[in-house]
């Protein structure tokens, strides 16, 4: 049994003591991702802007899942912390753009907080491989 931890420039560096994957066991563990673009370190889309937070944060999860040699379209399972229930639905728009007819198991959880300007957070665990 070896864990192997990911890192790309191609997502947020962490802010603290951990990684931004682990594959493990056959499947990739993506620690929680917010919607900081990489190359400028900006939250997407403003502090309103929902979807395109939605967006970058799925990105920051398929750039990570890529390094580790997998991708959205393995995801299993997904978590989605945001500060309000009020926004789900644009939530739940952008993530079907993502992800297309691809449908993992899913839950959404509100939180009062996220990191100042961050609306969502998202945890995900995939397939370690190729599709």
């Amino acid at each position: 049994m070896t864990i192997r931890t990911v890192s790309t420039r191609e997502a947020p560096e962490p802010a603290g003591h951990y990684s931004q994957a682990v594959v493990e066991g056959g499947f990739v563990f993506v620690a929680g991702q917010l919607p900081i673009d990489p190359a400028t370190g900006a939250i997407a889309g403003g502090p309103d802007d929902i979807a395109a937070q939605t967006r970058q944060v799925l990105r920051n999860v398929d750039a990570i899942l890529r390094a580790a040699g997998s991708g959205l379209e393995r995801l299993v399972s997904v978590t989605v912390f945001v500060t309000s229930r009020s926004q789900w639905k644009a939530v739940d728009q952008a993530y079907a753009e993502m992800l297309g007819a691809h449908r993992p198991a899913r839950a959404v959880i509100p939180v009062p907080e996220l990191r100042p300007g961050c609306l969502i957070e998202v945890q995900a665990i995939a397939s370690a491989g190729p599709a």
